[in-house]
């Protein structure tokens, strides 16, 4: 069962950063998935590396790992966390006319890794739309989200069907 409050408002209904002091430091990590459709020729200038701005699915992994660590500035109420790991894949999917996404972020602290994880997989597709919108200006980045959760006071969390 999740939550039923919001847990960044006061009692006052003002925005603060939740206070993680007394929270025990755990492994913390995160799976988060999501994919970018595109024309069939664009796909293939990104699997034969032939995209005149270079190695599309490199520089866009660099760019999700960047992101990752800059959470907090972009999130108003994140905490800065020091991450010890992030790995995003990007697999092409020809069948599917797209490139999919998944990230996993993990750190040892005292509040969860979701933001980081979600940012690096929207941030990873992005710079994809980025890299190829010279050529494809109708790619759509669509189904960015978590899959799963683990460490912490919640205990771990696993996306199902009826989620």
């Amino acid at each position: 069962m999740q939550n039923s409050t919001l847990s960044h408002f006061n009692a006052a209904g003002e925005a603060h950063m939740v206070d993680v002091g007394a929270k025990a430091v755990t492994q913390r990590s995160a799976v988060c998935e999501g994919y970018i459709t595109m024309l069939p020729a664009t796909l293939a200038l990104i699997i034969a590396g032939n995209h005149k701005k270079g190695d599309v699915l490199g520089v866009a992994r660099l760019a999700g790992i960047m992101a990752s660590k800059k959470a907090a500035d972009l999130v108003p109420l994140c905490h800065p966390l020091p991450l010890t790991h992030v790995d995003i894949q990007l697999l092409p999917q020809s069948e599917l006319q797209r490139v999919y996404c998944q990230t996993t972020v993990k750190t040892t602290g005292q509040t969860g890794v979701e933001i980081e994880a979600l940012l690096a997989t929207q941030i990873s597709l992005l710079t994809i739309y980025d890299m190829c919108k010279a050529v494809d200006r109708g790619m759509v980045i669509a189904a960015v989200r978590l899959l799963e959760k683990s460490g912490g006071q919640s205990g771990h969390w696993q996306l199902t069907q009826s989620t």
